[in-house]
């Protein structure tokens, strides 16, 4: 299973042009073995699996922190076709772990938001749905 996180000061000075809040979103992929998480950031990708136990509540470790969560979502099947020519960003590697029915998105927070209307109804969490683009 799949989970966003969206939060983040403006450690770039560019980045305090996009809405506070919601200046970086990151991915926890979970398995039976645990987790996985994907952070993009400046000039490189971060992949780290974490030694917790398999059980350990990572988004709610998140939502502690003080991020917004979405998830759970079913990673995406692999895009067929050539694939879109578009920056490595946090939103763009969110997006191609949700696989080609995501949403389009540039910022986090655009993301949040189209992500969140799948599932209005839920405050933070979205159960299992299919994404509509």
């Amino acid at each position: 299973m799949l989970w966003l996180a969206f939060g983040g000061g403006a450690d770039q000075g560019w980045m305090r042009l996009l809405r506070p809040g919601f200046r970086h979103c990151f991915a926890g992929l979970r398995d039976e073995a645990g987790w996985t998480v994907l952070d993009p950031l400046a000039g490189r990708l971060l992949v780290t699996r974490l030694t917790v136990e398999p059980g350990f509540d990572l988004p709610g470790f998140w939502r502690r922190a003080g991020c917004r969560v979405l998830g759970p979502f079913v990673p995406g099947a692999p895009a067929r076709g050539w694939p879109g020519v578009v920056p490595l960003s946090c939103v763009s590697l969110c997006r191609a772990l949700l696989g080609p029915a995501a949403p389009f998105a540039v910022t986090p927070f655009g993301l949040f938001r189209r992500l969140k209307k799948v599932s209005p109804e839920k405050e933070n969490v979205l159960d299992e749905c299919v994404l509509r683009g």
